[in-house]
């Protein structure tokens, strides 16, 4: 049976989708690290309309991060269908790497978010805090099943309280990312 079209949010207010976002859950990726931890996203508006991103992860004590940006997919649709670019590998950042951001979900005070893409195969659960309660995590995975996902494959991403400050020791080397690629 052919799966449905993802719903997107329609209207999304960019404004107050920007700032920092930590990964509550997501399903497994290569561009992250296995035992990623701390996980978040900062989005920052620009002044030609695009959105700076900046995605960062702690692995064996160390800060990875990529920063690339994105943009409205059709500019003259009202639909929360974003381009994401980012060029990789991080350590030598010389190869485009474009993929979909869908906003599936964003609760009227902008503290939660299910982000998806067509394909289903990326998923992420994103909220204000590092922590959400059950209830709600539980009605953000209902929202990516009824889309279509395979909500069995979420992971929950283990984060601290506080948050890491500032950008802590940096893995400068990329060594996460070739992991990553590698399936470690």
């Amino acid at each position: 049976m052919a799966k449905k079209e993802m719903e997107v949010v329609k209207g999304l207010d960019l404004k107050r989708y920007m700032g920092r976002w930590y990964e509550i859950a997501s399903f497994p990726s290569m561009f992250q690290p296995k035992n990623g931890v701390n996980t978040r996203a900062t989005y920052t508006l620009r002044e030609d309309g695009t959105v700076n991103v900046l995605n960062e992860t702690w692995s064996d004590g160390k800060r990875g991060s990529i920063e690339g940006s994105a943009y409205k997919a059709d500019p003259s649709s009202d639909e929360a269908k974003l381009k994401v670019k980012f060029y990789v590998p991080p350590f030598l950042p010389i190869i485009p790497v474009t993929g979909d951001y869908w906003v599936l979900y964003i609760d009227d005070e902008y503290q939660y978010a299910v982000v998806g893409q067509p394909s289903r195969r990326y998923l992420w659960i994103l909220s204000r805090h590092t922590h959400i309660d059950d209830e709600t995590y539980n009605q953000l995975v209902q929202k990516a099943e009824n889309e279509g996902y395979d909500v069995s494959k979420l992971h929950k991403t283990p984060q601290t309280d506080p948050p890491p400050e500032g950008e802590g020791p940096k893995d400068t080397k990329g060594i996460w990312w070739i992991k990553s690629i590698l399936g470690k």
